[in-house]
């Protein structure tokens, strides 16, 4: 077992389910579907190179710290709108 490609694939993994967590509500599955064709790039990486205990590691892994994420700062910090960006010194 590679702690490197555990890592690696931790952070990747993690990245990505972020990304979709913290997307605006309505462009969220638009991102999702993104980031299901980026995972499926990373699938083949791990399928290919025989690393199937490293890539389920690293999914567990990247769940739980984006679980932790979400419940010790997303959930009181909402993902605000695009319509509410206010750009000062526009004349509106």
């Amino acid at each position: 077992m590679q702690i490197g490609i555990i890592a690696l694939l931790t952070v990747a993994m993690g990245i990505m389910l972020l990304i979709v967590q913290r997307s605006e509500r309505r462009r969220r599955l638009l991102v999702a579907v993104i980031m299901l064709g980026i995972g499926e790039l990373i699938r083949r990486y791990v399928w290919y190179r025989g690393y199937h205990a490293e890539g389920w590691i690293a999914l567990a892994l990247a769940v739980i710290l984006n679980l932790l994420y979400f419940v010790l700062i997303g959930r009181y910090n909402p993902v605000g709108s695009s319509d509410r960006i206010h750009v000062y010194g526009l004349d509106d």
